[in-house]
């Protein structure tokens, strides 16, 4: 998901170089919605992670 997102943000920089503003727009909004749903998802991962007590496995 956040490897849409920073497509989505790469697409709105060219559009917006060439002079496209109304697309740059809808894909810089594309893109802000995309990263904020991945911090969402991550945190919610994080929370879980934490409540099941599945931590990262201890160092060999």
């Amino acid at each position: 998901m956040l490897s849409w997102a920073l497509t989505f943000f790469i697409l709105a920089i060219v559009a917006a170089i060439f002079g496209f503003g109304g697309i740059a727009g809808t894909l810089a909004g594309a893109a802000k919605l995309l990263f904020l749903a991945f911090i969402i998802l991550f945190i919610v991962t994080l929370i879980a992670n934490v409540i099941r007590g599945k931590g990262t496995p201890p160092p060999l």
